[in-house]
């Protein structure tokens, strides 16, 4: 069994957010059709879409800041876990970045999620930084 995995569209927007929130990847102080749209209009992003078959069931969004890579909103829908699609999800993450000539990537998982396991097991490597953020959408205190 394998994906048939290609950039999403504006179209797939629907398909994409559902698999976001079915994979709880969506955060209330982030919008996720923003996050969609901004990587659609950018050319050093991408959002790949996994279909076995007709069905939408995997995503990820990836950019390159011209350094690094970066892979988040990762997610494969719960009834098709266990058959390697996140594997080849992040494998085509990795070809869409390596294409650009990225030296290397990264890939944020939050605290708590079930996935990191997946990502020790393939060989990714936990790095010893801290992310600090800063919301610029809203005006300063």
């Amino acid at each position: 069994m394998s994906l048939a995995i290609r950039p999403a569209m504006n179209a797939d927007g629907a398909s994409v957010l559902d698999i976001w929130r079915k994979c709880d990847l969506t955060r209330p102080w982030n919008d996720p059709h923003k996050d969609f749209d901004r990587a659609l209009d950018c050319e050093s992003a991408v959002v790949l879409l996994g279909e076995r078959g007709p069905l939408p069931v995997s995503t990820a969004m990836t950019g390159s800041d011209g350094h690094r890579g970066w892979i988040y909103y990762l997610g494969v829908l719960p009834e098709f876990r266990g058959h390697g699609f996140g594997r080849e999800t992040l494998d085509a993450c990795c070809d869409w970045l390596r294409q650009r000539g990225c030296p290397k990537v990264e890939l944020m998982v939050r605290d708590g999620n079930p996935a990191a396991g997946l990502y020790e097991r393939l060989g990714w490597d936990l790095q010893p930084v801290r992310t600090y953020a800063r919301r610029l959408d809203e005006k300063e205190l």
